[in-house]
């Protein structure tokens, strides 16, 4: 079974050691995006979850799927007072696709200026 490892160009330059995506046994799994980078650098964390899903929006078209075959996200963030307003975001993408998630609470993520960063499986 074939591992495919996959970086796009609409998502920027990787800067570290890693692919943005892998595809493997019909699944993607993505590393963890966020918003750095960006317009959505140093916002607040609704409209980094919308840059972050519209990332992940990008990967689903590359593999001719989309975010209603989201299996599981794994969410990361380093403010718990946020949490309504990131659920709220949240059920606002997921409409009536729910995938099963985690959320995790960090000391910190590697800039001030990110306060979530999400990766996620995707079935194809």
């Amino acid at each position: 079974m074939k591992v495919h490892r996959h970086n796009y160009n609409e998502l920027g330059e990787s800067l570290g050691p890693y692919s943005q995506a892998v595809v493997h046994n019909g699944i993607i799994y993505t590393s963890g995006l966020t918003a750095f980078g960006n317009q959505a650098q140093g916002e607040p964390i609704d409209v980094q979850t919308r840059h972050i899903f519209s990332h992940l929006q990008t990967i689903c078209l590359a593999h001719n799927t989309s975010l209603n075959n989201l299996i599981k996200v794994t969410v990361f963030v380093s403010d718990l007072s946020i949490i309504e307003l990131l659920r709220s975001t949240l059920f606002g993408i997921y409409q009536d696709h729910l995938p099963a998630s985690s959320l995790i609470k960090v000391e910190a993520l590697f800039s001030t200026d990110i306060n979530i960063e999400i990766e996620a499986m995707i079935a194809i």
